[in-house]
Protein backbone atom coordinates (compact mmCIF):
# COMPACT_ATOMS: atom_id res chain seq x y z
CA UNK A 1 0.00 0.00 0.00
CA UNK A 2 2.90 2.34 0.74
CA UNK A 3 4.31 1.90 -2.77
CA UNK A 4 0.84 2.38 -4.24
CA UNK A 5 0.46 5.67 -2.37
CA UNK A 6 3.86 6.85 -3.63
CA UNK A 7 2.93 6.11 -7.26
CA UNK A 8 -0.46 7.84 -6.84
CA UNK A 9 1.16 10.92 -5.29
CA UNK A 10 3.85 11.02 -7.97
CA UNK A 11 1.25 10.75 -10.75
CA UNK A 12 -0.88 13.56 -9.28
CA UNK A 13 2.11 15.87 -8.87
CA UNK A 14 3.35 15.07 -12.36
CA UNK A 15 -0.07 15.86 -13.89
CA UNK A 16 -0.38 19.15 -12.01
CA UNK A 17 3.10 20.25 -13.12
CA UNK A 18 2.31 19.84 -16.81
CA UNK A 19 1.79 23.23 -18.46
CA UNK A 20 -0.35 21.72 -21.22
CA UNK A 21 -2.73 20.26 -18.63
CA UNK A 22 -3.06 23.54 -16.72
CA UNK A 23 -3.37 25.70 -19.84
CA UNK A 24 -5.96 23.43 -21.47
CA UNK A 25 -8.12 23.48 -18.33
CA UNK A 26 -7.85 27.25 -18.04
CA UNK A 27 -8.91 27.58 -21.67
CA UNK A 28 -11.92 25.30 -21.07
CA UNK A 29 -12.98 27.32 -18.02
CA UNK A 30 -12.49 30.57 -19.93
CA UNK A 31 -14.67 29.31 -22.79
CA UNK A 32 -17.39 28.32 -20.31
CA UNK A 33 -17.34 31.71 -18.58
CA UNK A 34 -17.32 33.66 -21.85
CA UNK A 35 -19.93 31.38 -23.43
CA UNK A 36 -22.47 31.87 -20.66
CA UNK A 37 -21.85 35.61 -20.65
CA UNK A 38 -22.30 36.16 -24.40
CA UNK A 39 -25.83 37.65 -23.89
CA UNK A 40 -24.43 40.08 -21.31
CA UNK A 41 -21.51 40.97 -23.59
CA UNK A 42 -23.89 41.67 -26.49
CA UNK A 43 -26.15 43.76 -24.24
CA UNK A 44 -23.18 45.89 -23.23
CA UNK A 45 -22.96 47.10 -26.86
CA UNK A 46 -26.62 48.14 -26.89
CA UNK A 47 -26.89 51.94 -27.12
CA UNK A 48 -27.71 53.49 -23.76
CA UNK A 49 -31.38 54.35 -23.40
CA UNK A 50 -32.52 51.82 -25.96
CA UNK A 51 -35.29 49.84 -24.35
CA UNK A 52 -35.49 46.15 -25.22
CA UNK A 53 -38.71 45.33 -27.01
CA UNK A 54 -39.26 48.88 -28.26
CA UNK A 55 -36.18 49.39 -30.43
CA UNK A 56 -36.49 49.91 -34.17
CA UNK A 57 -35.07 46.44 -34.84
CA UNK A 58 -37.99 44.96 -32.90
CA UNK A 59 -40.73 46.69 -34.89
CA UNK A 60 -42.76 44.94 -37.61
CA UNK A 61 -44.89 46.91 -40.05
CA UNK A 62 -48.25 45.35 -41.01
CA UNK A 63 -50.05 46.91 -43.96
CA UNK A 64 -53.77 46.22 -44.50
CA UNK A 65 -54.78 48.95 -46.94
CA UNK A 66 -57.98 47.11 -47.92
CA UNK A 67 -59.03 46.61 -44.28
CA UNK A 68 -59.42 42.89 -44.92
CA UNK A 69 -59.00 42.06 -41.24
CA UNK A 70 -61.47 44.79 -40.14
CA UNK A 71 -59.38 45.98 -37.22
CA UNK A 72 -58.53 42.51 -35.87
CA UNK A 73 -54.80 42.94 -36.61
CA UNK A 74 -54.42 45.12 -33.52
CA UNK A 75 -54.57 41.89 -31.52
CA UNK A 76 -51.15 40.89 -32.88
CA UNK A 77 -49.57 42.89 -30.05
CA UNK A 78 -51.46 40.72 -27.55
CA UNK A 79 -50.17 37.41 -28.93
CA UNK A 80 -46.64 37.59 -27.50
CA UNK A 81 -44.93 36.99 -30.84
CA UNK A 82 -41.74 38.77 -29.79
CA UNK A 83 -42.21 42.00 -31.78
CA UNK A 84 -44.06 45.28 -31.62
CA UNK A 85 -46.50 45.50 -34.53
CA UNK A 86 -47.31 48.79 -36.24
CA UNK A 87 -50.65 48.41 -38.05
CA UNK A 88 -51.41 50.80 -40.92
CA UNK A 89 -54.31 50.94 -43.38
CA UNK A 90 -52.61 53.26 -45.84
CA UNK A 91 -51.19 52.17 -49.18
CA UNK A 92 -47.60 50.96 -48.85
CA UNK A 93 -45.53 49.40 -51.61
CA UNK A 94 -42.29 47.46 -51.67
CA UNK A 95 -40.49 50.62 -52.82
CA UNK A 96 -41.65 52.62 -49.80
CA UNK A 97 -41.04 49.80 -47.28
CA UNK A 98 -37.52 48.91 -48.45
CA UNK A 99 -35.87 52.19 -47.27
CA UNK A 100 -37.48 51.79 -43.82
CA UNK A 101 -35.88 48.36 -43.41
CA UNK A 102 -32.50 49.60 -44.70
CA UNK A 103 -32.60 52.52 -42.24
CA UNK A 104 -33.58 50.07 -39.47
CA UNK A 105 -36.80 51.93 -38.74
CA UNK A 106 -38.50 48.53 -38.93
CA UNK A 107 -37.13 45.00 -39.01
CA UNK A 108 -39.62 43.48 -41.43
CA UNK A 109 -43.03 44.06 -42.97
CA UNK A 110 -46.15 42.11 -43.93
CA UNK A 111 -48.43 43.46 -46.65
CA UNK A 112 -51.95 42.02 -46.72
CA UNK A 113 -54.02 42.02 -49.92
CA UNK A 114 -56.72 39.99 -51.64
CA UNK A 115 -55.65 37.64 -54.39
CA UNK A 116 -56.21 38.79 -57.96
CA UNK A 117 -59.03 36.26 -58.43
CA UNK A 118 -60.63 37.35 -55.15
CA UNK A 119 -60.49 33.81 -53.73
CA UNK A 120 -58.20 34.07 -50.75
CA UNK A 121 -55.61 36.37 -49.23
CA UNK A 122 -52.03 37.06 -50.23
CA UNK A 123 -49.48 38.15 -47.61
CA UNK A 124 -46.23 39.63 -48.85
CA UNK A 125 -43.40 39.14 -46.35
CA UNK A 126 -40.57 41.66 -46.72
CA UNK A 127 -37.27 41.17 -44.88
CA UNK A 128 -33.72 42.38 -45.31
CA UNK A 129 -32.15 38.94 -45.74
CA UNK A 130 -33.79 35.70 -46.86
CA UNK A 131 -30.67 33.51 -46.54
CA UNK A 132 -32.01 31.32 -43.75
CA UNK A 133 -35.70 31.32 -44.59
CA UNK A 134 -37.73 30.22 -47.57
CA UNK A 135 -41.30 30.87 -46.39
CA UNK A 136 -43.19 33.12 -44.01
CA UNK A 137 -42.52 32.14 -40.36
CA UNK A 138 -45.09 29.69 -39.02
CA UNK A 139 -45.91 31.94 -36.06
CA UNK A 140 -47.08 34.65 -38.49
CA UNK A 141 -49.02 32.18 -40.62
CA UNK A 142 -50.86 30.84 -37.56
CA UNK A 143 -51.57 34.31 -36.15
CA UNK A 144 -52.91 35.77 -39.41
CA UNK A 145 -55.05 32.68 -40.08
CA UNK A 146 -56.55 32.84 -36.58
CA UNK A 147 -57.31 36.55 -36.78
CA UNK A 148 -58.94 36.25 -40.20
CA UNK A 149 -61.12 33.42 -38.91
CA UNK A 150 -62.13 35.58 -35.94
CA UNK A 151 -63.00 38.47 -38.26
CA UNK A 152 -65.24 36.26 -40.39
CA UNK A 153 -66.92 34.66 -37.38
CA UNK A 154 -67.69 38.12 -35.97
CA UNK A 155 -69.83 38.86 -39.09
CA UNK A 156 -72.09 35.89 -38.43
CA UNK A 157 -73.53 37.31 -35.20
CA UNK A 158 -72.82 34.06 -33.40
CA UNK A 159 -72.93 33.80 -29.64
CA UNK A 160 -69.66 33.37 -27.77
CA UNK A 161 -70.65 29.80 -26.99
CA UNK A 162 -71.12 29.05 -30.70
CA UNK A 163 -67.80 30.66 -31.56
CA UNK A 164 -66.04 28.61 -28.86
CA UNK A 165 -67.58 25.41 -30.26
CA UNK A 166 -65.99 26.18 -33.62
CA UNK A 167 -62.60 26.77 -31.97
CA UNK A 168 -62.24 23.99 -29.42
CA UNK A 169 -59.22 23.86 -27.14
CA UNK A 170 -57.40 20.64 -27.95
CA UNK A 171 -55.70 18.80 -25.10
CA UNK A 172 -53.43 15.87 -25.91
CA UNK A 173 -52.27 13.24 -23.44
CA UNK A 174 -49.82 10.42 -24.04
CA UNK A 175 -50.27 7.06 -22.36
CA UNK A 176 -48.13 3.97 -22.70
CA UNK A 177 -48.98 0.30 -22.39
CA UNK A 178 -45.68 -0.52 -20.71
CA UNK A 179 -45.78 -0.62 -16.93
CA UNK A 180 -42.51 1.32 -16.72
CA UNK A 181 -43.16 5.04 -16.44
CA UNK A 182 -40.40 7.22 -17.88
CA UNK A 183 -39.63 10.40 -15.96
CA UNK A 184 -37.55 13.39 -16.95
CA UNK A 185 -36.65 15.08 -20.22
CA UNK A 186 -35.02 12.51 -22.52
CA UNK A 187 -33.19 15.27 -24.43
CA UNK A 188 -31.57 16.56 -21.23
CA UNK A 189 -30.71 13.01 -20.19
CA UNK A 190 -29.01 12.36 -23.54
CA UNK A 191 -27.07 15.61 -23.16
CA UNK A 192 -25.88 14.64 -19.69
CA UNK A 193 -24.92 11.20 -21.01
CA UNK A 194 -22.74 12.92 -23.60
CA UNK A 195 -21.02 14.94 -20.86
CA UNK A 196 -20.42 11.79 -18.80
CA UNK A 197 -18.95 10.00 -21.83
CA UNK A 198 -16.42 12.75 -22.53
CA UNK A 199 -15.51 12.94 -18.84
CA UNK A 200 -14.79 9.19 -18.67
CA UNK A 201 -13.16 8.93 -22.08
CA UNK A 202 -10.72 11.84 -21.86
CA UNK A 203 -9.72 11.07 -18.27
CA UNK A 204 -8.96 7.46 -19.26
CA UNK A 205 -7.10 8.55 -22.40
CA UNK A 206 -4.55 10.42 -20.28
CA UNK A 207 -3.40 7.13 -18.72
CA UNK A 208 -2.07 5.90 -22.06
CA UNK A 209 -0.31 9.19 -22.79
CA UNK A 210 1.26 9.29 -19.32
CA UNK A 211 2.63 5.73 -19.50
CA UNK A 212 4.08 6.24 -22.98
CA UNK A 213 5.70 9.56 -22.03
CA UNK A 214 7.38 8.09 -18.96
CA UNK A 215 8.47 5.04 -20.92
CA UNK A 216 10.10 7.28 -23.52
CA UNK A 217 11.88 9.39 -20.88
CA UNK A 218 13.25 6.22 -19.18
CA UNK A 219 11.52 7.13 -15.89
CA UNK A 220 9.79 3.78 -16.09
CA UNK A 221 13.08 1.93 -15.62
CA UNK A 222 13.45 3.56 -12.19
CA UNK A 223 9.83 2.80 -11.27
CA UNK A 224 10.06 -0.85 -12.34
CA UNK A 225 13.20 -1.45 -10.27
CA UNK A 226 11.65 0.08 -7.14
CA UNK A 227 8.11 -1.32 -7.24
CA UNK A 228 5.98 -3.97 -8.93
CA UNK A 229 4.33 -3.38 -12.34
CA UNK A 230 0.94 -4.09 -10.74
CA UNK A 231 1.48 -1.19 -8.35
CA UNK A 232 2.52 1.12 -11.20
CA UNK A 233 -0.56 0.32 -13.30
CA UNK A 234 -3.00 0.72 -10.40
CA UNK A 235 -1.21 3.77 -9.00
CA UNK A 236 -1.18 5.66 -12.27
CA UNK A 237 -4.81 4.70 -12.98
CA UNK A 238 -5.96 5.88 -9.55
CA UNK A 239 -3.81 9.03 -9.59
CA UNK A 240 -5.02 10.21 -12.99
CA UNK A 241 -8.56 9.22 -12.00
CA UNK A 242 -8.42 11.50 -8.94
CA UNK A 243 -7.14 14.39 -11.06
CA UNK A 244 -9.78 13.66 -13.71
CA UNK A 245 -12.60 13.58 -11.17
CA UNK A 246 -11.49 16.91 -9.68
CA UNK A 247 -11.15 18.34 -13.20
CA UNK A 248 -14.70 17.31 -14.14
CA UNK A 249 -16.09 18.54 -10.80
CA UNK A 250 -14.49 21.98 -11.26
CA UNK A 251 -15.73 22.31 -14.85
CA UNK A 252 -19.29 21.29 -13.95
CA UNK A 253 -19.31 23.57 -10.89
CA UNK A 254 -18.09 26.59 -12.87
CA UNK A 255 -20.64 25.87 -15.62
CA UNK A 256 -23.53 25.68 -13.12
CA UNK A 257 -22.42 28.87 -11.35
CA UNK A 258 -22.12 30.72 -14.67
CA UNK A 259 -25.50 29.40 -15.79
CA UNK A 260 -27.17 30.48 -12.56
CA UNK A 261 -25.73 33.99 -12.40
CA UNK A 262 -25.22 34.84 -16.08
CA UNK A 263 -28.36 33.48 -17.77
CA UNK A 264 -31.81 35.09 -17.38
CA UNK A 265 -33.56 34.04 -14.20
CA UNK A 266 -35.41 30.73 -14.46
CA UNK A 267 -33.91 29.64 -17.79
CA UNK A 268 -31.65 27.01 -16.19
CA UNK A 269 -34.58 25.44 -14.35
CA UNK A 270 -36.62 25.40 -17.57
CA UNK A 271 -33.89 23.44 -19.37
CA UNK A 272 -32.74 21.14 -16.57
CA UNK A 273 -35.38 19.47 -14.43
CA UNK A 274 -33.48 19.74 -11.16
CA UNK A 275 -36.19 17.77 -9.32
CA UNK A 276 -34.73 14.60 -10.86
CA UNK A 277 -31.25 15.36 -9.47
CA UNK A 278 -31.23 13.53 -6.14
CA UNK A 279 -28.37 12.57 -3.76
CA UNK A 280 -28.96 8.92 -4.72
CA UNK A 281 -28.58 9.75 -8.43
CA UNK A 282 -25.40 11.73 -7.71
CA UNK A 283 -23.99 8.76 -5.78
CA UNK A 284 -24.70 6.30 -8.61
CA UNK A 285 -23.31 8.73 -11.20
CA UNK A 286 -20.04 8.92 -9.23
CA UNK A 287 -19.96 5.12 -8.90
CA UNK A 288 -20.44 4.63 -12.63
CA UNK A 289 -17.90 7.35 -13.41
CA UNK A 290 -15.32 5.50 -11.30
CA UNK A 291 -16.17 2.09 -12.77
CA UNK A 292 -16.36 3.38 -16.34
CA UNK A 293 -13.11 5.28 -15.96
CA UNK A 294 -11.38 2.22 -14.47
CA UNK A 295 -12.52 0.03 -17.37
CA UNK A 296 -11.21 2.30 -20.12
CA UNK A 297 -8.15 3.52 -18.16
CA UNK A 298 -6.87 -0.04 -17.74
CA UNK A 299 -7.42 -0.65 -21.47
CA UNK A 300 -5.43 2.50 -22.23
CA UNK A 301 -2.70 1.44 -19.79
CA UNK A 302 -2.40 -1.71 -21.88
CA UNK A 303 -2.12 0.16 -25.20
CA UNK A 304 0.27 2.74 -23.73
CA UNK A 305 2.73 0.05 -22.64
CA UNK A 306 2.88 -1.49 -26.14
CA UNK A 307 4.35 1.55 -27.92
CA UNK A 308 7.77 3.17 -27.66
CA UNK A 309 7.06 6.55 -29.27
CA UNK A 310 4.47 9.16 -28.18
CA UNK A 311 3.45 9.66 -31.82
CA UNK A 312 2.33 6.00 -31.96
CA UNK A 313 -0.09 6.35 -29.04
CA UNK A 314 -3.05 7.50 -31.12
CA UNK A 315 -2.72 4.56 -33.49
CA UNK A 316 -2.40 2.05 -30.64
CA UNK A 317 -5.43 3.59 -28.89
CA UNK A 318 -7.61 3.24 -32.00
CA UNK A 319 -9.27 -0.09 -31.06
CA UNK A 320 -10.08 1.13 -27.55
CA UNK A 321 -11.51 4.36 -28.94
CA UNK A 322 -13.75 2.36 -31.30
CA UNK A 323 -15.02 0.23 -28.39
CA UNK A 324 -15.72 3.39 -26.37
CA UNK A 325 -17.60 5.08 -29.22
CA UNK A 326 -19.66 1.97 -29.94
CA UNK A 327 -20.55 1.71 -26.26
CA UNK A 328 -21.55 5.35 -26.10
CA UNK A 329 -23.72 5.29 -29.22
CA UNK A 330 -25.38 2.08 -28.07
CA UNK A 331 -26.35 3.93 -24.91
CA UNK A 332 -27.11 7.27 -26.56
CA UNK A 333 -29.48 6.15 -29.29
CA UNK A 334 -31.33 3.51 -27.26
CA UNK A 335 -32.34 6.29 -24.85
CA UNK A 336 -34.83 7.41 -27.49
CA UNK A 337 -36.75 4.30 -26.43
CA UNK A 338 -35.62 3.81 -22.82
CA UNK A 339 -38.06 0.97 -22.08
CA UNK A 340 -36.74 -1.19 -24.94
CA UNK A 341 -34.82 -4.40 -24.39
CA UNK A 342 -31.86 -2.89 -26.27
CA UNK A 343 -31.61 -0.07 -23.73
CA UNK A 344 -31.70 -2.62 -20.91
CA UNK A 345 -28.83 -4.44 -22.64
CA UNK A 346 -26.92 -1.14 -22.99
CA UNK A 347 -27.30 -0.54 -19.24
CA UNK A 348 -25.67 -3.92 -18.47
CA UNK A 349 -23.07 -4.22 -21.27
CA UNK A 350 -19.84 -3.07 -19.53
CA UNK A 351 -18.66 -0.71 -22.28
CA UNK A 352 -21.96 1.20 -22.44
CA UNK A 353 -23.43 0.86 -18.94
CA UNK A 354 -21.39 3.77 -17.47
CA UNK A 355 -23.10 6.11 -19.97
CA UNK A 356 -26.55 4.52 -19.74
CA UNK A 357 -27.43 3.18 -16.29
CA UNK A 358 -27.18 6.49 -14.34
CA UNK A 359 -29.85 7.94 -16.59
CA UNK A 360 -32.09 4.89 -16.43
CA UNK A 361 -31.94 5.51 -12.69
CA UNK A 362 -32.74 9.18 -13.31
CA UNK A 363 -35.76 8.17 -15.42
CA UNK A 364 -36.97 5.84 -12.69
CA UNK A 365 -36.98 2.70 -14.87
CA UNK A 366 -33.91 0.87 -13.53
CA UNK A 367 -34.82 -1.94 -11.14
CA UNK A 368 -32.52 -2.77 -8.18
CA UNK A 369 -31.67 -6.13 -9.79
CA UNK A 370 -30.62 -4.43 -13.06
CA UNK A 371 -28.40 -2.00 -11.13
CA UNK A 372 -26.81 -4.83 -9.15
CA UNK A 373 -26.17 -6.92 -12.28
CA UNK A 374 -24.75 -3.89 -14.13
CA UNK A 375 -22.29 -3.07 -11.32
CA UNK A 376 -21.33 -6.73 -10.93
CA UNK A 377 -20.63 -7.08 -14.66
CA UNK A 378 -18.50 -3.92 -14.60
CA UNK A 379 -16.50 -5.13 -11.59
CA UNK A 380 -15.82 -8.51 -13.23
CA UNK A 381 -14.84 -6.73 -16.46
CA UNK A 382 -12.44 -4.46 -14.57
CA UNK A 383 -10.80 -7.43 -12.83
CA UNK A 384 -10.37 -9.30 -16.12
CA UNK A 385 -8.97 -6.24 -17.95
CA UNK A 386 -6.71 -5.41 -14.99
CA UNK A 387 -5.31 -8.94 -14.99
CA UNK A 388 -4.61 -8.84 -18.73
CA UNK A 389 -3.24 -5.28 -18.65
CA UNK A 390 -0.89 -5.89 -15.74
CA UNK A 391 0.42 -9.13 -17.24
CA UNK A 392 1.14 -7.61 -20.65
CA UNK A 393 2.37 -4.35 -19.08
CA UNK A 394 4.94 -6.34 -17.06
CA UNK A 395 6.41 -7.85 -20.21
CA UNK A 396 6.05 -4.90 -22.61
CA UNK A 397 6.94 -1.87 -20.50
CA UNK A 398 10.70 -2.17 -21.00
CA UNK A 399 10.37 -2.90 -24.71
CA UNK A 400 11.91 0.03 -26.62
CA UNK A 401 11.81 -1.55 -30.06
CA UNK A 402 8.93 -1.64 -32.46
CA UNK A 403 5.31 -1.54 -31.36
CA UNK A 404 4.09 -4.77 -29.73
CA UNK A 405 1.70 -6.69 -32.00
CA UNK A 406 -1.43 -8.53 -30.95
CA UNK A 407 0.37 -11.83 -31.44
CA UNK A 408 3.17 -10.65 -29.14
CA UNK A 409 0.64 -9.55 -26.51
CA UNK A 410 -0.97 -13.00 -26.52
CA UNK A 411 2.45 -14.60 -25.99
CA UNK A 412 3.21 -12.16 -23.17
CA UNK A 413 -0.06 -12.96 -21.45
CA UNK A 414 0.55 -16.71 -21.68
CA UNK A 415 4.02 -16.33 -20.18
CA UNK A 416 3.50 -17.58 -16.64
CA UNK A 417 7.11 -17.21 -15.58
CA UNK A 418 7.24 -13.47 -15.48
CA UNK A 419 8.84 -12.64 -12.17
CA UNK A 420 7.56 -9.06 -12.12
CA UNK A 421 3.89 -10.00 -12.25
Amino acid sequence: MHDLGIVIAYTIKDMLKKKTFLISNLIILLFIIVGFNIPNILNSFTPEGEVEGNSSKQKVLVVDSQNIYEGMLSKLNQMDLGYTFEIVNTQESYETIKPKIEKEEIEEALVVAKKADGAGIKIEYIVEDMTMMDTIPQKYANAFTTLYTDAQLAKLNLTQEQINSLKPTMEFEIKQTSEEEVKGNVFVIMLLSLVLFYAIYFCAYQVSSSITTEKTSKIMETLVTSTKPRTIVLGKTIGIGIIGFIQVAVIVTVALICAKYSLPEGILESVLDMSQITPMLALFTIIYFILGYSTFALLYALTGSTVSKPEDVQTANGPVAIVAVIGFYLSYFTMMNPTSNLNVFASIFPFSSPFCMPFRIMMGIASPSQIAISIAVLLVTILVIANISIKIYSNAILNYGSRVSLKDMIKMYKNKDDANS
